[in-house]
């Protein structure tokens, strides 16, 4: 076995320009050197803002909408990135449990891990909110790749930066990782690996440690229904068979074809001539350990970084170019075609988004579902519409203030949706010189309509009125994206 290089060699390093965080006991380097906020409470109501009302479209979880607990992707006031898991109602019956489980998850902070950045626990919802990482998950990029394969360069770099999480929870005293597989390893911005958080807690109080097929789980856990740290080495060592084949192959299949030597059925063929006989082996006994039946036999996370370490190579290559994935896990907003509309956002231009607004009128609220009851068209309807009346007059003739007065009075009756009203009102608010109140509203427009380019744009112009140029390109880029796919590209 190797010796073990020092942490300034390894691939994952970490940089020495962080915040360090207050803590009751002793911070670590990695904690020093990664600034996120505090693991804080969140309301359902900003939760659901962010993921546009829970979006179909913003699902990013295996199963889909098919999955007991299921994951989106969102924006905190149009600004931070996150990953919003979204309990099963009967998942965490008992309030107290979940806010102690995820407030012990929340104190950790690693660049090893997708952080959890705080939780919502609100009536019957039980929700956590984790840093999002756009560039997908170890089995897509094993599984299910389009251009390139990934280099066994890049594999040794995910075990090891996986290790080296798990190692960095072991030492916090969250040993214990819930169904360790190919999906819970996530990539960020720049490809780096990291480990989802959302492993170190069950996916219910007294709910089972392992989803996924029984032929994966350890052996242990079939006799006693219970996760040990011996079980997670084991789960590794079913990633390591996983990075090895480019398949999901049952662990009993894998030790199988390592005891007859027949190394060529289980090493992916994309691999070949990338790694020497040396590292091949190694990663190969690694990986038998790891699947040793008997759970003292199998190695602890700190021997699994002692013998990954020494094989990195090529450690200062960027994770995205080993991967070809452009940095930031996006293009520039420059290369791509900007609508008249998205042009005067980009700009802050709000006459002619006035005019755009005013021209294009009320057809991007075809398919709104209205349902309306024969009540509610005989006691309301009128005074509703009268509203939306005086609201369109004031907006066509520039009276922003009177056009939100009366836009508020229509979406505070509720008896009817409109992404229109929220986009209109947008525009008054910037037009009034507020910027923080038109973003909600380009937010509330996304809730209703989630794929509405229209609501990306202002929301861009109203960041921007923030100076948030960063956040506000993004979003400019999310409109451009749905606005191309809905028009075929063209």
């Amino acid at each position: 076995m190797g010796t073990c290089v020092s942490k300034a060699a390894c691939c994952c390093r970490k940089p020495n320009n962080g915040v360090t965080h207050e803590k009751t006991d002793t911070v670590t380097e990695d904690e020093e050197a990664y600034d996120l906020p505090a693991f804080q409470e969140f309301t359902f109501e900003q939760l659901r803002l962010a993921t546009s009302g829970f979006a179909v479209e913003n699902i990013v979880s295996e199963h889909g909408e098919k999955a007991p607990n299921v994951v989106y992707k969102g924006k905190l006031d149009a600004q931070r990135r996150i990953a919003v898991k979204r309990f099963n109602r009967s998942a965490w019956p008992d309030p107290r449990q979940f806010m102690e489980e995820a407030r012990s998850v929340g104190l950790l902070r690693s660049k090893r891990l997708a952080n959890l950045l705080g939780c919502c626990c609100e009536g019957d919802e039980r929700l956590l909110v984790a840093e999002y990482m756009p560039n997908d998950t170890l089995a897509k990029h094993l599984f299910h790749w389009e251009s390139q394969s990934m280099k066994w360069t890049m594999r040794l770099r995910v075990v090891l930066c996986l290790a080296e999480a798990l190692e960095y929870c072991t030492n916090r005293g969250r040993a214990l990782y819930h169904d360790l597989n190919a999906y819970r390893a996530l990539f960020d911005d720049d490809c780096n690996p990291r480990l989802s958080c959302f492993g170190l807690m069950k996916n219910s109080r007294d709910g089972k440690s392992y989803s996924t097929n029984l032929a994966f789980t350890p052996p242990e856990y079939m006799r006693t229904g219970r996760i040990t740290p011996e079980s997670v080495i084991y789960s590794f060592g079913t990633l390591l068979i996983d990075v090895l084949s480019g398949k999901h192959i049952p662990p009993s299949h894998a030790l199988d074809l390592i005891r007859d030597r027949n190394l060529n059925k289980l090493l992916d063929s994309c691999l070949e001539g990338q790694f020497s006989n040396e590292e091949g082996t190694e990663m190969v006994r690694l990986a038998s350990r790891c699947l040793h039946y008997e759970p003292r036999e199998r190695p602890n996370v700190r021997s699994l970084v002692q013998v990954l370490t020494p094989l990195q190579r090529d450690v200062e290559t960027p994770s995205y170019e080993l991967m070809g994935i452009p940095r930031g896990g996006a293009s520039s907003i420059q290369p791509l075609h900007l609508s008249p509309l998205a042009e005067a956002c980009s700009r802050k231009d709000l006459t002619a988004i006035h005019e755009i607004l005013e021209k294009t009128g009320y057809k991007d609220d075809e398919g709104t579902a209205n349902e309306l009851s024969f009540q509610m068209w005989t006691n309301q309807m009128q005074d509703t519409l009268n509203s939306k009346k005086k609201g369109d007059n004031a907006f066509r003739q520039k009276d922003f203030t009177t056009a939100i007065d009366c836009y508020s009075q229509f979406i505070e009756v509720g008896t009817m949706v409109s992404p229109t009203i929220y986009a209109r009102r947008c525009l008054s608010y910037l037009m009034n010189g507020m910027p923080q109140e038109a973003l909600n509203d380009a937010m509330n427009a996304l809730v209703i309509s989630p794929t509405w380019s229209t609501a990306f744009y202002l929301q861009a112009a109203a960041l921007l009125s923030q100076g948030m140029e960063n956040e506000a390109q993004e979003a400019l880029r999310d409109g451009c994206s749905l606005e191309q796919s809905s028009s075929g590209g063209h």
